[in-house]
Parts: C-alpha cells; sequence; structure tokens
C-alpha cells in the first residue's frame, strides 16, 4: 500500500509553477557564467540533469509535490465514502503534457528541412538510424540478460508491470522527453515507480554525453582509427553557415502572435482529432483494443494527438511558416520541452532509486549494446566521429541535448543535432512501441 503523504509546503499551481521557472532560470543563468567554479560544475551535473533534479529534490523535502494526501485541521487525512485517501493534485503537468509537449513538437518540426536533411550526407542518416536500431535491440537484450539474475528488477503485473516503465525510457533514447512522455500516457506504468526509471535516464544518458563532450577533442584521433572521411562534415559547417544567416531576423510581436497562433490551433485541433479517431475505431473495432496492449496504443486519445501534431508540424515545414525558424521557433520549442522536464523531475522520488538498483544495470547494458551497434556500424562504413557523437544522442538526449553536441564541433552545426533530433521525435513513439513490445514479449 502507497504510504499516505502530507500537503506540501507550496500547494498552488502558480505558485510552484513560479518555483519551477526560477529554477530553470537560475539553471540556465549560472550555466551560462565563464567561472572555472560553474564550468566545472554543469560538466559533472549538466543542465538538463539539474532541470530534473531541483525539483525532484524539493518534492523529496515536501516543498512542492505533484499529488498529496488531503488533511483535516488536526493533521488527519481524510478519507472518502469507500475509505480510501482523498488525493489532491497540481495540474501543472497535465498542462505541461496536453499543452506545451504537441506545441513543443510542432514547433521543433516546423523548423525541419527533409531535402537539408537528406543532403547532410547517407552516413548521418545511417548513424542516426544505427543508433535507434541499437536502443530498439538493447531494451530486450538488457532485459533478457537481468532476468538471468532478477528476474524480479524486470518482472512485474498490469501496470507494475517493468516493461512498461522501460518503454518510456525506449521513447526518450530515441527521440526525447516528447516520446518519453508519450510512452508514460500509452502503457500507464506506474508512477509511483516512474521516478526510478527517470533516475536512471538522466544518469545513464548524461555520462554518456558527457563521454561524447569529452571525445570531441579526440576526434582526429577517433577518425584515424575509423579511417573516416570528414569532409562531408566541412562542407556541412558551410552551408549551415549560410542558410542559418539567410532565416535569421528580428522578430516582431504579430510574428509571434501569428506563429504561436498556428501552433496552439494546430495543438488544439489535435486533440480534437485525438479524441474523435478512438471514437471511430471502437464503433468498428468493438473490444478488440482494448484487448491487446499494442492494439489499445491506437485507442488512446493521446496517442493520436501526439500523431497529429507531428503530422501537423511536418505539413507546416513546406511552408512559409518554415522561416519562422528564423525569430526562434525551435528556441520557444525547447523552453517548452525544459518546462515539461521539470513538472517531470517534480514528480520523482530520488530515493525510489534504492528500491530497483538492478535497473542500473538494465541501463549500463541498454547503453553498451546502443553504442556498440553504433561503433559496428561506424566501422564499416568509414563514419567520422561526428557523426556518431550527434546521431547517438540525437537518439538518447533528443532536441535538448543534440545541438549542444553538434555545436561543440562548430557552432553551425546545431541546428543538425536539432535536425536529427527531430526526425527522432517522428519516429520515437513508434520506436519505442516496437521495443515495449518485445520487452514484453520477453518477460512474458
Amino acid at each position: 500500500m502507497t504510504a499516505f503523504k502530507s500537503p506540501p509546503v507550496f500547494t498552488d499551481d502558480f505558485i510552484v509553477f513560479g518555483i519551477i521557472m526560477v529554477l530553470l532560470s537560475l539553471i540556465f543563468y549560472t550555466s551560462s557564467l565563464t567561472s572555472k567554479f560553474w564550468q566545472k560544475f554543469y560538466t559533472w551535473l549538466p543542465a538538463l540533469l539539474m532541470c530534473y533534479l531541483l525539483p525532484s529534490i524539493l518534492t523529496s523535502l515536501n516543498i512542492i509535490s505533484p499529488e498529496w494526501h488531503l488533511t483535516d485541521e488536526s493533521g488527519k487525512f481524510i478519507m472518502d465514502p469507500d475509505g480510501n485517501p482523498i488525493v489532491e493534485k497540481l495540474g501543472i503537468y497535465r498542462m505541461a503534457s496536453q499543452v506545451l509537449l504537441p506545441a513543443a513538437l510542432i514547433l521543433l518540426t516546423i523548423s525541419i528541412d527533409l531535402s537539408a536533411l537528406f543532403k547532410i550526407g547517407r552516413k548521418a542518416i545511417i548513424m542516426f538510424l544505427a543508433g535507434t536500431v541499437g536502443v530498439i535491440l538493447g531494451g530486450p537484450i538488457a532485459v533478457f540478460i537481468v532476468s538471468l539474475f532478477s528476474p524480479e528488477t524486470v518482472g512485474g503485473e498490469g501496470y507494475d508491470a517493468m516493461w512498461r516503465g522501460l518503454s518510456t525510457l525506449a521513447g526518450s533514447w530515441i527521440g526525447g522527453g516528447v516520446n518519453q512522455t508519450a510512452m508514460l500516457e500509452i502503457f500507464k506504468f506506474n508512477q509511483e515507480k516512474y521516478g526510478g526509471i527517470i533516475l536512471i535516464d538522466i544518469i545513464i544518458a548524461n555520462i554518456w554525453m558527457a563521454i561524447l563532450l569529452y571525445g570531441v577533442n579526440k576526434q582526429k584521433k577517433i577518425d584515424k582509427f575509423l579511417n573516416a572521411d570528414n569532409s562531408s562534415v566541412e562542407d556541412v559547417k558551410e552551408k549551415i553557415s549560410r542558410f542559418t544567416q539567410s532565416i535569421t531576423r528580428v522578430a516582431t510581436l504579430n510574428d509571434y502572435i501569428i506563429l504561436l497562433g498556428v501552433i496552439f490551433g494546430a495543438v488544439g485541433f489535435s486533440h480534437w482529432l485525438g479524441n474523435i479517431i478512438p471514437d471511430i475505431i471502437s464503433i468498428y473495432s468493438g473490444d478488440a483494443f482494448k484487448e491487446s496492449g499494442f492494439l489499445s496504443t491506437f485507442g488512446d486519445p493521446f496517442f493520436w494527438m501526439i500523431t497529429f501534431a507531428t503530422v501537423f508540424g511536418i505539413l507546416l515545414s513546406f511552408t512559409g511558416f518554415k522561416k519562422y525558424e528564423g525569430i526562434g521557433a525551435s528556441k520557444i520549442g525547447t523552453l517548452f520541452i525544459y518546462i515539461l522536464v521539470a513538472a517531470i523531475g517534480m514528480k520523482m522520488d530520488i530515493s525510489s532509486v534504492l528500491k530497483y538498483p538492478g535497473l542500473i544495470a538494465v541501463g549500463i547494458i541498454w547503453m553498451t549494446v546502443h553504442i556498440g551497434v553504433m561503433l559496428l556500424v561506424a566501422y564499416i562504413i568509414r563514419a567520422p566521429y561526428f557523426f556518431i557523437a550527434v546521431g547517438s544522442m540525437a537518439n538518447i538526449g533528443g532536441a535538448a541535448s543534440a545541438p549542444i553536441v553538434a555545436s561543440a564541433f562548430h557552432t553551425s552545426l546545431a541546428s543538425i543535432g536539432v535536425l536529427l533530433a527531430i526526425l527522432g521525435y517522428i519516429i520515437g513513439t513508434y520506436g519505442a512501441i516496437l521495443c515495449a513490445l518485445l520487452m514484453q514479449h520477453i518477460t512474458g
């Protein structure tokens, strides 16, 4: 039975949202400072990790909380007529996942240039897809290996089944926070255990990002070992620089109103379609979509909302709205993602990772498979380290981290990380579903 939780210090959505935004601003302000202390601090504790960690610390201290049990004036828990504690919830996570998440997906997708994505070279696409395959295969392989010595770690029944929770890790490591939240909503993993998986996610992913960034200074040696040709990267640097300069402009109030009006209009339309499509399907399928974990996905309004948001983003990328990247459309989308990250972090219980130490082994094995597949493919096709690093982080870190790794090679290359990460958003949900089904099959 879940232990009752007393009301936190702050129980108002507006106050808690203000606290989250202050935390984000402090993180990004201090991470931008050039002092040796802060540079070293964020080398060991990246900003993304801090965006998860600080809200979770406040939750652990019961200063803020996504939910709690109501108490009366004497401090006793209030029960409903059935004897269950009455739970009070904040609306921040719902707002972030239902509004900001699809908006971020569209904002990041409208900047995609499909022709430019293919022009950056087949090796970049191959390495990105190799990373995706590594994640899809790594999940079931890790589950199988860990099940040999710790079956309880990857077991569980119903909504406690660990494959459901690990599906969120697959969503995060193929696409990003958008797809991670989609998996949480689709497979309905018990959120009391979700904190442990989130913590494993950010620990493993950020250690790997740190290794990739460290490798930037060793890229010549790595490229020599792989016998790779780096000329295509140099060509891309020049092309990206010219494209960025051609669309960058000073934004007006009209620009932002039009952009956000279209984006949130598309979000609303996506919700409308997401609500009616399952109803239409149920008319013709009856209860079929409730009998299978895979088929039930297509009866989930959230799944369709995310799908249509992606479609709208792709369609808008073929219109003049693509030029809105020149006023920072992807930056606004990334801001929404970080708010979502903090909202998810607020749901974390840091101590939960101590309950599932086996998950650390799952994460390490999983990431090892991903790295192994990428290195093997890179050696075969002679891909330079740049494509390994950005292709991997476009999967593992998404749009928040891939540009960071790309810009470490050259500032003009950041948009390549965004383009590949957006591709991850597009296929992330479907790749994670496939990975989840493979893990479900292995665990029986």
